[in-house]
């Protein structure tokens, strides 16, 4: 197929474009064979200023371009151009300070202390310590942002001008989760806050543009190089979808995990760019069935995902038999290896050998998703073909959410966005939001806390939790980059940032030793 050939293509030939930002003693600057550090270096490259690269995108108006409001992912494929944060996230989740130029943890874990680079907004202002503070409670409060702040328990400004987070649990890798725009401190309830990033939203011309900031602090050779980027007003998908194919649009974030996708059948170049939205099949403890450990145990070997990601979401989508994306340092392919599909042939020996053959079992799911409901009634016959009777309870709005509340479901198939770090605290708290069952289990709760404190613990934790069964991955869903044949070559899309770019920084070096 056409569009597989060419992610594959583009997979294959991009190149993460490394450039450096302004830091004592040099800056790295992009050379032929690598990069190198110069201490002579003083400004940006003739060709990022003077760049004849013309460059269409498009957002919705009447939607916001605040960080913290924002939840459209059209609009939000802009932000990378627009802001910046503590630290940026490749596709590998690998972390790399950005806005943080150094920072210390403490000996328990508990504590962090981030040190900001001398960055400066678009009018010029320096970044302050204040403007980080206040741009974490607005992602505190936010529903985009609010799920990552679980075990932080405060962030304050030092007097020495360094923001200490203070957890309640010890966290190996918190700036995993520091990725969060951070705007100018008056400007947090904005519908347009004011950034640090290389391009500002311009309104005051006839159509809106991204005006390039010819001040802008970071030294960086970036995949979008044009002085302005022409923004063409969205109206629809569909409409989106035909400015990219007759009306010069240039690139388009689209979701194909979303029942308004269109598809596209123009020339292209496709990337695809994972958005940790994990879906996932989840038991009922107190059923008659999956109360059942070796019934339970055997569930997730009866799902075909890598079918359900073709068929259902197009091949955007990463199947995964384990609770951790296939692309996160904290998945074990050893491990994963052990609970592939096997056509259904253990949890077809599980119902016979506990005599439960054509025993009703519901299947619960959000119909205000067509998509997902196609997706579980797909599931729905891979499990009847187990020997077991499926009953779907398709129901939208609050009586979806009341079933879930009250367990009216001996299974159901749910839908959330992980954080970086993968999490699962929120499935096995007993005050967590996605433990419908309210179910206690304290030696999974540890399990999952330990893993936080020390990444050696996830493959304990996943394997706990394949073989329990209440939880069953399927697939981490991905959004699909389309631009311009030849024009981003370069472009190299990570979690929630579209036009991803290094600073060539690391985390070692950032670190400050105790």
């Amino acid at each position: 197929m056409k569009r597989i050939l060419a992610l594959f293509l583009v997979a294959g030939l991009s190149l993460c474009l490394f450039a450096g930002c302004e830091d004592d003693p040099g800056v790295y600057v992009p050379t032929g064979d690598g990069l190198t550090w110069d201490d002579d270096y003083t400004g940006q490259p003739d060709d990022v200023l003077n760049s004849d690269q013309s460059l269409k995108l498009t957002y919705y108006p009447d939607r916001s371009m605040n960080p913290f409001i924002c939840t459209d992912f059209t609009n939000r494929a802009l932000f990378t151009l627009l802001y910046q944060s503590l630290f940026i996230i490749d596709r590998q989740y690998n972390i790399e300070p950005l806005l943080c130029k150094s920072y210390s943890v403490s000996k328990d874990m508990k504590t962090y202390v981030f040190y900001l680079e001398d960055a400066k907004f678009t009018d010029n202002t320096p970044l302050t310590g204040a403007d980080v503070v206040a741009s974490l409670q607005a992602a505190k409060s936010s529903d985009y942002y609010s799920g990552r702040f679980t075990h932080i328990k405060s962030f304050a400004l030092q007097e020495d001008g360094g923001v200490q987070i203070r957890l309640n649990i010890p966290f190996e890798n918190l700036p995993l989760l520091l990725d969060i725009p951070i705007v100018k401190e008056s400007d947090v309830k904005l519908d347009t806050p004011m950034g640090t990033g290389p391009y500002y939203l311009d309104t005051n011309t006839q159509n809106p543009l991204l005006r390039r900031n010819t001040n802008w602090w970071c030294r960086s050779n970036l995949v979008v190089t044009a002085p302005a980027i022409t923004l063409m007003p969205a109206q629809s998908i569909t409409g989106i979808r035909d400015d990219f194919e007759f009306n010069g649009l240039d690139l388009v974030c689209a979701d194909p995990g979303s029942d308004r996708y269109a598809d596209y059948r123009c020339d292209y170049e496709l990337w695809d760019c994972e958005n940790n939205i994990f879906v996932y099949l989840a038991c009922n403890m107190e059923s008659a069935v999956f109360s059942n450990e070796e019934v339970r145990a055997a569930l997730t070997r009866a799902i075909n995902r890598d079918s359900l990601a073709e068929s259902f979401y197009r091949g955007f989508a990463r199947s995964t038999t384990l609770p951790v994306s296939p692309l996160s340092p904290y998945h074990s392919q050893t491990l994963a290896a052990k609970y592939t599909y096997d056509q259904g042939q253990a949890l077809t020996q599980a119902v016979k050998n506990n005599a439960m053959s054509g025993a009703s079992v519901t299947l619960l799911v959000n119909s205000d998703d067509s998509l997902r409901l196609r997706v579980a009634r797909e599931i729905g016959k891979m499990l009847t073909a187990c020997g077991l009777t499926v009953q779907m309870s398709e129901l939208g709005g609050t009586a979806y959410t009341q079933a879930l509340r009250y367990r009216r479901y001996d299974l159901y198939l749910g839908q959330t966005k992980l954080s970086a770090n993968m999490d699962l605290t929120p499935f096995f708290s007993t005050k967590g939001s996605l433990n419908y069952g309210k179910f206690d289990d304290v030696g999974m709760y540890t399990l999952c806390v330990e893993s936080l404190a020390n990444h050696g613990n996830y493959y304990t934790l996943h394997k706990n939790i394949m073989d329990d069964g209440r939880l069953v991955p399927i697939l981490f869903r991905s959004y699909a980059i389309y631009a311009t044949r030849g024009l981003l070559t370069g472009l190299t899309p990570a979690r929630d940032s579209v036009f991803y770019y290094s600073l060539g920084k690391t985390m070692d070096k950032a670190l400050i030793s105790q």
